[in-house]
């Protein structure tokens, strides 16, 4: 029935008539109702669908997986479907296959065909969209449903000399509209359940990000890597109808009412994080007053006399995640009134807490632009050896980066880690900053040594070099005087600056110190790198610092490169890595026309300088 070439054909050739399921095939569909015992098997209470429908929805499924050779095709085949859906689409949604079938059809339907399968998940009245909501499959269904209200425009987009009958599509558009604001209004209805319950939270997200005009990727195709998770999903703006405008600011005002379930339940806690996020995002006067409201709120709570509520909410693991979206979000008069009334004094004592260091380093981040940074900076570097030893090196990171955006207290900064990792006195522990920071050792426990005097006679190699102490000298790197980091660096022996360009953390320190540099004073590393060209070109991480030196070098530096690599053409040409580096550097050219090679240089040098002069 699926995918059989000669019944499309016939179907097309017959005026495109409609496949229906074996089971609704007059008698005979009746037939199997009865020897089945009904549509829909029970288990445990709860109605199912027969193993027939799922072996059907499965089918479509992988049809869907396929692709359509055409409109016409794909549209017969959703609308066939959807007729099967008809009359049991809550059972359909709460089924596993179904729900995973139903999530690949609805951007495949039109706007008005996902509007009349939402209005049967809802009732006549809404009411039953709270049970379809807080089911683990029917919840991605209306999720995927809503998310198509992004395209309600597409049909007069698509052709703007619309005729009445676009007009008419226009109203079939309407129902979804509708069938989205039935939505909102049974969740303004429930709001306290639907905030924290762990199926129906996620529909209330989807809702705000949909009445907001923005959207994510779905949720079905997000993968479960840590990296995923850590980067905060792109969104793409939309045009909503008017009424979404004024739905959205209802929906904040009931979730308002519960506000106290976003410090105690860490599922609610995440609807206002994503309610806070849209809101600023589009609707940026609705964010303060949600700002505003929600600091009144943390802040009336009862604590102990002369301790500030927020002390209690920023070590909660809830709590402490609204109030870093917050504090990211804020304007200046709240970050300000936040450190003055409730912060100030206790800042290293939050620093060296699990779970409240991460606000600390949003407010790091957030002041770095305001006066307020350097009596934060103040209270903060007295603690810094207390961090380093509670192992939270990103509130030092956020620090450093704080430091460099700001362009103050970069010197105060630069004295403290020193004394902070021993190498401060005797003076000739200061070449030695560069491989203790990238490391997070202090100059005892790097170079095995127990002595007072600062001379190491021997060459550690660089073996434990780590994400933070990396994004620690990157900050670093971007401070005004950065002559310690670079003489240190000079040091370093050929072998182990190759193990550093080579190394997944240490290869962005290299780049960041030697891009940032003078001519001269890259000139002076370079020199230290000669003899290891060949092999940094052949690595994969290396291979990049070395495309990131060229592009920062003077032409008599790139031509020393070029130089080193030529004469190991053949290995360079057959190594997956270096053959890059041997094209983009135009090596046959700078090997076999010389003067053609100079003079592409030269442009590109001009060019590269033109720009810089006029960024700066």
């Amino acid at each position: 029935m699926l995918d059989k070439a000669e019944e499309r054909k016939q179907q097309k050739g017959e005026g495109a008539k409609k496949r229906r399921h074996p089971a609704n095939d007059g008698d005979g569909g009746e037939k199997r109702k009865k020897k089945n015992g009904g549509e829909e098997g029970e288990k445990g209470g709860k109605k199912r669908l027969d193993a027939q429908s799922v072996g059907y929805y499965r089918r479509v499924g992988e049809r869907l997986s396929e692709g359509f050779e055409d409109n016409e095709e794909r549209e017969m085949f959703v609308e066939n479907v959807l007729t099967e859906v008809k009359g049991k689409a809550t059972l359909v949604a709460m089924d596993r296959t179904g729900s995973i079938t139903l999530q690949h059809l609805f951007p495949l339907s039109s706007p008005e065909q996902v509007g009349e399968v939402l209005a049967e998940l809802g009732g006549e009245s809404g009411s039953e969209f709270k049970a379809v909501c807080c089911d683990r499959c029917g919840g991605h269904v209306v999720e995927s449903a809503i998310r198509q209200a992004s395209r309600w425009m597409e049909s007069s987009q698509k052709d703007p000399s619309l005729t009445p009958e676009g007009e008419e599509e226009e109203e079939s558009c309407g129902l979804l509209e509708i069938q989205v604001l039935s939505l909102s209004q049974v969740v303004i209805n429930n709001s306290a359940e639907f905030v924290k319950h762990v199926h129906g939270s996620h529909v209330v997200r989807t809702l705000l990000h949909v009445l907001a005009g923005c959207l994510g990727p779905p949720r079905t195709e997000s993968r479960p890597g840590g990296k995923e998770r850590n980067v905060a999903p792109q969104l793409k703006d939309f045009e909503i109808p008017t009424s979404f405008w004024y739905e959205l600011k209802s929906l904040t005002e009931s979730m308002m009412e519960n506000v106290n379930l976003s410090v105690t339940d860490a599922v609610a806690s995440a609807v206002f994080q994503t309610m806070l996020t849209v809101c600023h995002r589009k609707r940026p006067k609705l964010c303060k007053q949600l700002l505003r409201r929600i600091m009144e709120f943390l802040t009336s709570r009862s604590a102990a006399p002369g301790v500030s509520p927020l002390l209690v909410f920023l070590k909660d693991q809830a709590s402490s995640h609204l109030i870093e979206i917050i504090i990211q979000l804020s304007h200046k008069s709240i970050l300000r009134d936040l450190y003055k009334n409730h912060l100030k004094g206790q800042l290293v004592d939050l620093a060296i807490h699990p779970i409240a260091n991460f606000p600390i380093q949003r407010l790091t981040a957030a002041l770095a632009k305001h006066k307020l940074f350097l009596r934060l900076f103040d209270e903060l570097v007295q603690g810094v050896e207390a961090i380093l030893a509670a192992g939270h090196m990103g509130v030092i990171v956020q620090l450093a980066e704080s430091c460099a955006e700001s362009e103050e207290k970069q010197q105060e900064l630069m004295q403290c880690l020193l004394h902070a990792f021993h190498c401060a006195e005797p003076g000739s522990r200061h070449v030695s900053c560069l491989p203790l920071f990238m490391s997070l050792l202090t100059y005892e426990v790097y170079y095995h040594s127990d002595t007072a005097d600062g001379n190491t006679q021997t060459e550690v190699p660089l073996t434990s070099i780590c994400y933070h102490g990396s994004r620690l000298v990157q900050a670093l790197a971007k401070f005004k005087e950065r002559s310690l980091l670079l003489s240190s660096l000079r040091t370093l022996s050929p072998a182990n600056l190759l193990t550093l360009a080579a190394d997944p953390a240490g290869s962005h320190v290299l780049q960041a110190l030697i891009t940032t540099s003078s001519d001269k004073g890259r000139g002076k590393i370079l020199k230290r790198l000669e003899g290891q060209y060949v092999q940094m070109a052949c690595s994969r991480l290396g291979s990049r610092v070395l495309e990131a030196i060229w592009h920062s070098a003077s032409i008599s530096q790139r031509q020393s490169i070029a130089q080193e690599l030529v004469p190991s053409e053949s290995q360079l040409r057959s190594d997956q890595f270096a053959r890059h580096v041997w094209a983009k550097f135009a090596l046959s050219h700078f090997v076999h026309r010389r003067a053609h090679w100079q003079e592409i240089q030269t442009g590109e040098s001009k060019k590269r300088k033109l720009f810089s002069d006029i960024l700066e």
